[in-house]
């Protein structure tokens, strides 16, 4: 049976519910990726108040503001309000506000005005920053309303809306970025064991639209076939979708995110797989790494004028879509499902062993794991032929945690020598040399005897533990 679930999003819901208790008129901002939960956030926050959720859409302004007035008719319980032509917006939020129901509503409580998609009226009428700005400072700003401005395209909410240049610079009273749900949640949507869920967040991540998409009804693996490698299901279509509805140049950032799924990491590497010029992928990568979905790193201890950079795509579905999806793409159309799953799960372990170092970073990174040791960066290290998972560095105290990621069950005497090795290997990185005070741990799929190494002062967590 598949699901509708409204899981976690504690924080936002607290954040938002506290600008509705203010005592001024608020201009809030929320944006993030496509399928993070905007929408249902907004609509859960809704819930229970006065006010309009409208979603924009690309059909200009004259169509927009027809619509709106449509649905701030149906709040008002006046149905000639949504069929006013407005000659623009300023003048329908205007009739707004001077209407008796509106007026009746926002003497006792914040009135909600949410306009979710807010990119697609930027991507009709340039001049709509300047328009609501004008609206905010002559209308809004005066009654007792909540105004919410959503957006997918990260790129245009961060300059358009928030960007210095923008006429709404400095108009907001809040904002905030929604991310994907952590690790510990994905447990709200599907009945998995701890191992499942990190496999399953190799996957997906942590993107609620995806996990719905999942049938708790079945196991990860049938999930895989029914609904993730499937021809003409969601999954199966989402990323070509997203990249024709994003990027101008859909082809070139396939080769791109396909030479980087690949293993190919390096600025050189990827041009001499993707057949394109330095300067044209240097471009690409800059408007990924802004987009969040794709992350360049450099050893956590290098300067940031350290040039040897790597690039992986950050966001998992994208990463297993193009290592998985797109290059068997010929043998799923050809309904070869079940040849093609079962290589999937041969090559897998690889795939998710580097999906795991990704997860235990952001786990370090949110104090889901090692609470008690606040550290203010935290990445990969590598120098020559010597690499380290993850290394954590704390400024303030001198501290450093140097960690190994194995996503493979580990006798206590495997988990040992590996221990013993990284203790070598941490002796090659450069940082606070006989000044900092040393931490070591191991992270596995399994970890027979983790007591008496956890006695012996190691850290040592397997998916058991999170």
């Amino acid at each position: 049976m598949y699901q509708q679930k409204f899981v976690n999003r504690e924080d936002e819901l607290k954040f938002l519910e506290s600008r509705y208790q203010s005592s001024s008129p608020e201009f809030i901002v929320i944006y993030g990726r496509r399928r993070v939960g905007k929408t249902e956030l907004m609509l859960k926050f809704l819930d229970n108040k006065n006010g309009v959720y409208f979603l924009a859409s690309k059909e200009g302004d004259r169509q927009n503001i027809k619509d709106f007035s449509q649905t701030a008719g149906r709040v008002l319980t006046d149905e000639y309000f949504g069929q006013i032509e407005f000659p623009d917006w300023f003048t329908l939020f205007e009739s707004l506000f001077k209407h008796r129901k509106f007026c009746d509503l926002a003497e006792h409580d914040k009135f909600v005005l949410i306009i979710d998609e807010f990119p697609y009226l930027i991507h009709s009428n340039r001049a709509i920053p300047s328009v609501f700005q004008k609206i905010w400072e002559l209308c809004m700003k005066k009654e007792n309303i909540m105004l919410v401005l959503s957006g997918s395209s990260v790129s245009v909410m961060e300059s358009d809306v928030l960007g210095y240049k923008s006429p709404l610079y400095g108009r907001r009273t809040g904002q905030w970025q929604l991310d994907p749900l952590d690790f510990k949640h994905l447990g709200g949507f599907l009945p998995y064991s701890k191992e499942d869920l990190v496999m399953l967040w190799s996957i997906v991540g942590g993107i609620p639209e995806y996990l719905l998409k999942f049938d708790a009804n079945l196991s990860l693996w049938d999930n895989v076939r029914n609904n993730v490698i499937q021809k003409g299901t969601y999954l199966y279509e989402e990323v070509e979708y997203l990249l024709n509805e994003e990027f101008r140049e859909p082809k070139n950032y396939k080769l791109i995110f396909k030479a980087i799924a690949l293993g190919y990491n390096r600025l050189g590497e990827i041009c001499n797989y993707t057949g394109l010029n330095k300067s044209m992928v240097s471009k690409y990568l800059d408007v990924l790494n802004k987009l969040h979905i794709v992350r360049e790193e450099i050893p956590v201890t290098a300067s940031p004028k350290f040039k040897r950079r790597l690039y992986f795509i950050h966001e998992p579905f994208f990463n297993f879509w193009f290592r998985f999806i797109y290059s068997n793409r010929i043998d799923l159309e050809a309904n070869r499902q079940n040849e093609v799953l079962a290589m999937i799960k041969k090559d897998f372990p690889a795939y998710c062993g580097l999906m795991f170092e990704v997860l235990v970073t952001e786990l370090i990174m949110g104090k889901q794991i090692l609470r008690d040791h606040p550290f203010t960066k935290i990445g990969r290290w590598w120098h020559k032929d010597k690499e380290i998972d993850v290394v954590a560095l704390n400024y303030d105290t001198k501290e450093i945690l140097f960690v190994e990621c194995k996503w493979s069950i580990l006798s206590s005497s495997n988990a040992s020598e590996i221990l013993e090795k990284l203790k070598e290997k941490s002796k090659y990185v450069e940082w606070n040399n006989g000044r900092r005070k040393e931490y070591f741990g191991i992270i596995a799929k399994k970890i027979e005897g983790k007591e008496k190494l956890r006695k012996g002062g190691y850290y040592v967590f397997d998916p058991d533990d999170l």
